[in-house]
């Protein structure tokens, strides 16, 4: 059920008139509920701001949430939204903060008559399509944050490092799946570009299986950074992973594999300086 102009319109002398012990019982009510992990002076502010919103919203005319004289309330909202899903609020904490509007507006209100009473129903409506606004919003900013997590730590979860003049290291660690197997490949020939290296050591200690899909990535970075002019050695061959090779009939090739990071980059500084020497 929408408001009426009618209500829209003595909705807005109300916030109006009793702007400022609404916002104190608005606040403290939602004080309750946040269990201190936000200031008073903060929660006032944010208050204070849905407040201002609400009441224009009705004095432009305000229906319901979705018309055009909504519009400065909804993005109101949805910053509201983005500002506790940032600070770490739930998303039922952040809907109650909205919820609570009501409970303050109806303690002002002298429910005496059938009109204060539909008047307030029509009201607790918009109320509750602005708090179902700040949820979508909510979520939506979540999904970003934790989208944006994901890719910082994927790129922290796949350095490429210089280990020696002409030769530079992939320590992998945890599963490398195919997502991530893109991301090496990329950040590694890019390495290989910027540095000019000719050698490059994927070291595999820290991945704690090799299957199948695990081979093929490396297989497929290796062959990467051979048409790169680089050439790569596999590192931490483990007795285990040695034996899963086997039994899974995966064939590295003519790759060089070692047994530890430190045998790889002995390997390779050998093999670049033969190559030095040979210019």
């Amino acid at each position: 059920m929408g408001l009426s102009s009618e209500e829209a319109s003595r909705f807005a002398g109300l916030l109006k008139g009793q702007g400022d012990e609404l916002i104190r019982r608005w606040t403290d009510s939602v004080t309750a509920s946040l269990r201190g992990r936000l200031s008073h002076a903060e929660l006032e502010r944010q208050i204070t701001e849905l407040q201002r919103g609400f009441g224009a919203a009705f004095e432009a005319g305000a229906t319901d949430l979705e018309g055009d004289a909504s519009a400065e309330l909804r993005g109101l909202l949805s910053d509201f939204s983005a500002t506790r899903a940032r600070q770490g609020f739930s998303a039922n904490e952040t809907a109650v903060s909205v919820f609570a509007l009501k409970d303050a507006a109806f303690s002002l209100l002298e429910a005496n008559d059938g009109t204060t009473l539909r008047d307030y129903l029509a009201f607790s409506g918009f109320v509750d399509q602005a708090a179902l606004h700040t949820v979508t919003s909510y979520v939506r900013v979540r999904e970003e944050l934790i989208a944006d997590q994901a890719e910082q730590l994927l790129e922290l979860s796949t350095p490429v490092v210089k280990l020696w003049d002409g030769v530079v290291a992939v320590p992998l660690v945890g599963t490398l799946d195919s997502a991530r197997a893109q991301v090496v490949m990329e950040r590694l020939l890019q390495t290989l570009v910027d540095t000019g290296s000719p050698y490059a050591i994927i070291d595999i200690t820290g991945v704690p299986a090799v299957d199948t899909q695990v081979a093929q990535h490396v297989l497929k970075t290796v062959v990467a950074a051979r048409l790169m002019g680089a050439e790569c050695i596999i590192s931490g061959i483990r007795p285990q992973i040695a034996q899963t090779i086997v039994a899974l009939g995966i064939e590295f090739g003519d790759i060089a594999t070692k047994s530890s990071l430190a045998d790889a980059l002995k390997h390779v500084i050998k093999l670049n300086s033969a190559r030095l020497k040979g210019r």
